[in-house]
């Protein structure tokens, strides 16, 4: 028992240090002086300033978050109106083939998603004239047509959980269709579409495969830029980038953490006292 005491704690510690030390590593050597990222030249902030004059990484980082945004968006709507046709209204014809194709981009390689996308508005404007090349707008619809899976996938799960009942003893109540979706489901859902909404954001700002396929001239994103420095060695100035991400990541989870509890349980805990 001794023995067996030791293992999962040594596993765990080395576990979390093969995550993390990495992180703490790329952190400090964030602020060397030196040039090249692999020879320690001592303190310095000099990429952190370079880093906030280098416009190019600035605005593919304003790029990213538009997206982002946009894609998360679009994606939350149309992933909820998926989600809710599939819970609510029962068995129809086409249920299953709407399921399939709700959750393909889900387990289908980006390449392919990417390359499909691509010919699609290739198509599209040698027969429409829209999109007019590729930009903001290619990216936008690229993201979210796999977000909304994401998202679909998540509200339905809420949903099963969810009591019919409450939603039909509105509509007993003289509540029609359209309020009893407002007034009842869709608050009940709210964490569920805060949940989708974040990763569908956290997916579209990570995605460098897909944008690589529709962005054109002008509509670079982070990923892209990072993939492009890198590909000619890593520079402090990438570590730079990465060091304020992660910080800025950190510092959401914990206000989020404050404000929030860390579980229902801890939000509980005063009242069931009092």
């Amino acid at each position: 028992m001794k023995r067996r005491g030791w293992v999962v704690p040594t596993g765990a510690a080395l576990g979390f240090a093969m995550l993390y030390a990495p992180i703490v590593i790329m952190m400090i050597y964030s602020f060397n002086a030196s040039k090249l990222a692999s020879v320690w030249g001592g303190w310095s902030t000099r990429w952190y300033g370079e880093l906030m004059a280098n416009d190019q990484v600035l605005e593919a980082a304003w790029i990213s978050v538009k997206v982002g945004v946009m894609a998360a968006t679009v994606g939350t709507v149309f992933g909820t109106m998926i989600a809710y046709a599939l819970s609510r209204f029962g068995r129809f014809r086409g249920r299953l083939l709407l399921a399939g194709m709700a959750t393909a981009p889900i387990v289908m390689p980006e390449v392919v998603t990417g390359l499909s996308l691509l010919l699609l508005f290739i198509i599209m404007e040698t027969n429409f004239g829209w999109p007019a090349g590729r930009g903001v707008d290619t990216i936008v619809i690229a993201h979210a047509t796999f977000c909304m899976a994401f998202v679909a996938v998540i509200v339905q799960a809420r949903m099963a959980d969810m009591d019919e009942s409450v939603e039909e003893a509105a509509m007993d109540l003289g509540a029609r269709q359209p309020w009893v979706f407002f007034d009842v489901t869709l608050p009940a859902l709210a964490p569920a579409l805060v949940s989708g909404w974040l990763l569908s954001f956290t997916l579209s700002f990570d995605d460098l495969v897909i944008a690589s396929f529709v962005s054109g001239p002008g509509a670079s994103t982070l990923p892209m830029v990072v993939f492009s420095k890198v590909r000619l060695g890593v520079s402090p100035e990438i570590n730079a980038l990465a060091t304020l991400m992660i910080v800025a990541v950190a510092a959401i989870l914990a206000a989020t953490m404050l404000r929030g509890g860390l579980t229902p349980a801890a939000r509980r805990a005063p009242r069931d006292e009092g």
